[in-house]
């Protein structure tokens, strides 16, 4: 048995002469939560319906809990949890209807009552999806998703709509199904989230991968974004080792440095300070966050190193 939940290899993807997914490779390892982002547009949800088997590859090869996701595709379902953006279900039926149903297709399937009350359903059982908010929804997407006990879960836009409960809940939710052995392969526009649950980051930007890595990772590359430096007030830089530093005093004794902020530059930054004969009684930096790293692969609007 392969440690990959999911591998693909070389996907490529075509609509007529637009190619959405131009020669993607990832492997989403067995029992982790790897986030895949991008902006819309980007190819990740053609990515994932190739990975569902819901359509073909035009290049490369997919393989998903070992089997081929278009020719295993009855024997590869039953363990697949699968939550839509929206869809899916016949509007008129109940959410406590419509889980029972895909319950009642589960050789082994979890408890419906304890689905619907820790997903916050329970004063909605008897309320038809039509009527349901879009929060509502996706709770109850959420649900039909995880019911049948899956050893790999889709979760497109997972909390789209959500209360922040809502939110909280559907992240505790899937930490649990990881803890669980549960393999998750999450998209998601919400960068707090994607830093909170992933183990691995996939950036895609126009069909292709722009970067990957855990999320300390492609923090740690994006390097320092300020160093903060207290000491005494009305200190003024004027010193060559400093010129690709800007040093303001936000407010009398509080300096924000900027710029290239590698080793060597915050121990110059702190050498200067010493040399001034200030006493320095607080450093701080702040690292780019996944949100800066991911802005300056897809926009250009950071740095990034």
């Amino acid at each position: 048995m392969s440690d990959d939940a999911v591998e693909v290899n070389g996907l490529v993807v075509r609509y007529g002469g637009t190619t959405a997914v131009d020669g993607v490779s990832l492997t989403v390892p067995r029992g982790r939560v790897l986030s895949l982002l991008g902006h819309n547009g980007a190819g990740k949800t053609s990515l994932l319906q190739v990975c569902e088997g819901f359509r073909k590859a035009d290049g490369g090869t997919v393989r998903v809990l070992g089997l081929d996701p278009i020719a295993d595709h009855d024997t590869l379902m039953p363990r697949l949890g699968i939550m839509l953006q929206s869809g899916g279900v016949y509007p008129w039926a109940t959410a406590g209807e419509i889980l029972r149903l895909f319950a009642s297709f589960a050789a082994s399937p979890l408890d419906v009552d304890m689905l619907l009350d820790r997903l916050g359903l329970r004063k909605f059982e008897r309320t038809r999806w039509r009527r349901l908010s879009g929060g509502e929804q996706q709770r109850l997407s959420l649900a039909i998703a995880l019911v049948g006990r899956p050893e790999l879960v889709f979760l497109d836009e997972p909390t789209a709509g959500m209360d922040t409960e809502a939110r909280h809940t559907t992240w505790r939710l899937i930490e649990e199904l990881r803890a669980d052995g549960v393999s998750v392969l999450l998209t998601t526009h919400l960068l707090d989230e994607a830093e909170r649950l992933a183990d691995d980051v996939v950036i895609m930007s126009s069909g292709v991968v722009a970067a990957t890595g855990t999320p300390a990772e492609l923090t740690a590359a994006a390097g320092i974004d300020l160093l903060e430096v207290r000491a005494e007030p009305g200190l003024k830089p004027a010193d060559g080792r400093l010129t690709d530093l800007k040093i303001s005093e936000t407010t009398p004794g509080e300096y924000a440095v900027t710029g290239a902020l590698d080793a060597a530059a915050i121990s110059a930054v702190l050498g200067w300070f010493a040399a001034a004969g200030a006493q320095v009684t607080a450093v701080n930096t702040r690292r780019r966050t996944l949100e800066d790293v991911y802005l300056a692969l897809t926009t250009g609007e950071k740095a990034y190193r």
